[in-house]
C-alpha cells in the first residue's frame, strides 16, 4: 500500500508539470490577438478553460501510460505471470460520469456565456451591415446624412447592433479581436452585438467560403474615440450632395457603394469578372464565340441583364441580377432629397471612359 501510494504522488506530481507545460504550449501554439471587446473576456477565459481541461486530460493518459510502461515494465530474467484482475466497477463509474459530468457543466458554461453577449444593451447604436459577393456596406440609420460607408466606424465603448443582411449567398461577419461571428443568410436579418474596447484599426473578414473571390472580402473597421467618431459624422454629412459631383465623380462613388469593386479590378487583372481598365470601346468576345462593342448600350445591358452575354474565360452567375431594381431605388432617392434625377448607369459609363490603358 504504501508503494502504491508512492507510485500514485510520482504520478500526481508529473500529471500537475505536464498539464502546466501542455497548457503553455497550446497557449503558444495557438495565440488569440488582442481582445478588443467586451464580448471577448467571456470568451476568452473558456479558450483558457478549454486548455486547461485538454493539458489536464492530455497529462492524466499519456503521464499513466509512459509511466507504467517505464516503472512497470518487465525486467530482464523475470519469467512470472503478471497478476490478472478483471474489472473495476467504482473506476468504471468514475471515468463514465465524471466526462458526463463535466460536458454538461461546459455546455451550460457556453450557454450563460452566449445569453450574456448576445442580451440587448442600453444605448445601442444600430448600424446596418450588408454583404454580397465580394465586399462588405454600412449604413447608420441614425445619421441618414452619412450615406452608405464602405468602412466601418465605431465609437470605443459604446455598444453596437449590427443588422445584417446578404444580397446572395451566406457570409459571415467576423473580426477575430471582437471573437464574435455571425452569419448573413439570404433573406433574413441577423443580429450581432459589439461593445469595442480598444482604439484601433481592425480588419472585417467573410467566414464563410461565398465563391472565388472570397478571400479579398475584407474592409477597414476602425474604432475612435466618441470626439473622433462625431468629427467622421461630420465630415461625411459635409460631403457634397451627389447632383453636384461631376458624372466621372458619381461613377467612382458607385463603384465603391454598389460593390463592384468586390469582382472588377480597374488594374487590368480580373479572375472572377472583366476589369473596367480599357473595356468600354473594346471588344469583347463570349462564350459562345460572338463578338459585341462595349459601348453605352453593351454596359447598361449587361448591368440589368448581367446573364445575357458572358465574356469568354469568365464564369456565369457571379454579378447579381437585383442591380436594376438597387439602381432604382438610389435614384429615386437622391431625387426625393436633391431634388434631381441622377442616372446612375451612365456616371458609371462616365468613369470607366476615363480608365484607359
Amino acid at each position: 500500500m504504501k508503494s502504491n501510494r508512492i507510485h500514485f504522488a510520482i504520478v500526481g506530481l508529473l500529471i500537475g508539470l505536464v498539464s502546466v507545460g501542455v497548457y503553455f504550449l497550446l497557449v503558444a501554439i495557438y495565440p488569440l490577438p488582442r481582445a478588443a471587446s467586451a464580448e471577448a473576456v467571456p470568451i476568452d477565459q473558456m479558450f483558457t478553460g478549454h486548455f486547461m481541461l485538454i493539458a489536464f486530460l492530455f497529462s492524466v493518459i499519456v503521464v499513466f501510460m509512459l509511466y507504467s510502461v517505464i516503472v512497470f515494465r518487465r525486467r530482464p530474467g523475470d519469467d512470472e505471470d503478471a497478476v490478472h484482475f478483471h474489472g473495476h466497477t467504482g473506476l468504471e463509474v468514475a471515468w463514465t460520469v465524471i466526462p458526463t459530468l463535466i460536458v454538461l457543466g461546459f455546455g451550460l458554461w457556453a450557454a450563460v456565456v452566449l445569453e450574456d453577449i448576445t442580451n440587448p444593451n442600453d444605448n445601442e447604436m444600430v448600424v446596418q451591415v450588408t454583404g454580397q459577393q465580394w465586399s462588405w456596406s454600412f449604413a447608420y440609420p441614425d445619421h441618414q446624412e452619412v450615406g452608405a460607408s464602405g468602412e466601418l466606424v465605431l465609437p470605443v465603448n459604446r455598444p453596437v447592433r449590427l443588422e445584417m443582411q446578404s444580397r446572395d449567398v451566406l457570409h459571415s461577419f467576423w473580426v477575430p479581436e471582437f471573437r464574435v461571428k455571425q452569419d448573413l443568410v439570404p433573406g433574413q436579418t441577423t443580429i450581432l452585438r459589439i461593445t469595442p474596447t480598444v482604439i484601433k484599426e481592425y480588419t472585417v473578414s467573410c467566414a464563410e467560403i461565398c465563391g472565388t473571390r472570397h478571400a479579398f472580402m475584407q474592409a477597414a473597421v476602425r474604432v475612435v474615440s466618441q470626439a473622433d467618431f462625431e468629427a467622421w459624422l461630420a465630415e461625411r454629412a459635409a460631403v457634397p450632395p451627389v447632383a453636384s459631383l461631376s458624372p466621372e465623380e458619381r461613377g467612382q462613388m458607385w463603384y465603391t457603394e454598389f460593390g463592384c469593386s468586390g469582382c472588377h479590378t480597374l488594374d487590368g487583372t480580373g479572375t472572377t469578372a472583366p476589369s473596367w481598365l480599357g473595356l468600354f470601346g473594346s471588344e469583347r468576345t463570349f462564350e459562345d464565340g460572338s463578338t459585341a462593342v462595349a459601348d453605352e448600350a453593351y454596359i447598361r445591358e449587361s448591368i440589368i441583364n448581367p446573364g445575357v452575354h458572358i465574356v469568354d474565360g469568365f464564369p456565369p452567375g457571379v454579378m447579381p441580377p437585383d442591380f436594376e431594381r438597387r439602381i432604382e431605388d438610389r435614384e429615386a432617392q437622391i431625387q426625393s432629397r436633391e431634388g434631381m434625377e441622377i442616372d446612375i448607369i451612365a456616371d458609371i459609363i462616365a468613369f470607366m471612359m476615363t480608365l484607359e490603358e
